[in-house]
């Protein structure tokens, strides 16, 4: 089984500027940090699959 990526567009929760994250889809929902490619803090990156939708969503730890 080959994992399955999908690149997602979002704001940093910190310091408001566009981020791309990649995200692998293949275990469905899911909830993992990682860091802001522009200010270096980390985001909290929720995953969750609604039918065929992909919702991608990103919040700073202090939320």
């Amino acid at each position: 089984m080959s994992d399955v990526l999908d690149e997602s567009a979002l704001y940093c929760p910190c310091c408001g500027e566009p981020v791309t994250v990649l995200v692998d889809i293949s275990p469905g929902a899911q909830e993992y940090i990682e860091d802001c490619e522009v200010c270096c803090r980390p985001m909290i990156i929720t995953v969750q699959l609604s039918g065929e939708d992909l919702v991608v969503q990103a919040r700073s730890e202090d939320a």
